[in-house]
């Protein structure tokens, strides 16, 4: 398995997040942690608070269209899992949000930014996880 790295790619779209990320603390006074917008537009505490959440998801969603719009293409998407293992990691991801009070969104990019202790170990926690389960896969499960 080979990871391809875009370095304009990957600046481009941390720009944008962080970019986004300080629109949505300005103008609604809200963190931009992805798990926490999707549980509130599922559960809204009002019609206001569900007219955001949704513009947002639904500007999520639209990223690979404005992609297509701007080089011709869509991005290739190559998901080499098979569908039981990919929704058990899915559901292991929202235990761990769900454990870890947020997102690497919510924790990543506006905790650390707003320098949360809480962020940062819950951070670390991710980066970690990360590489011991890309070693393990990778280099013990030979995947």
């Amino acid at each position: 398995m080979e990871t391809s790295f875009t370095p304009f790619l990957s600046l481009s779209g941390g720009l944008m997040i962080g970019l986004a990320a300080v629109l949505l603390m300005w103008l609604r006074g809200r963190i931009m942690g992805a798990t926490g917008i999707l549980a509130g537009a599922l559960m809204p505490n009002n019609l206001d608070d569900w007219i955001w959440r949704v513009m947002l998801l639904a500007g999520m969603l639209c990223g690979p269209w404005v992609y297509f719009a701007i080089t011709g293409q869509l991005p290739e998407i190559n998901v080499q899992v098979p569908t039981g293992p990919l929704m058990l990691g899915g559901f292991i991801v929202g235990v761990g949000v769900t454990l870890g009070s947020g997102c690497t969104s919510g924790h990543g990019v506006c905790g650390l930014a707003r320098l949360s202790p809480r962020s940062m170990a819950a951070t670390g926690t991710f980066m970690l996880t990360t590489g011991i389960t890309v070693y393990v896969v990778r280099h013990m499960l030979g995947a």
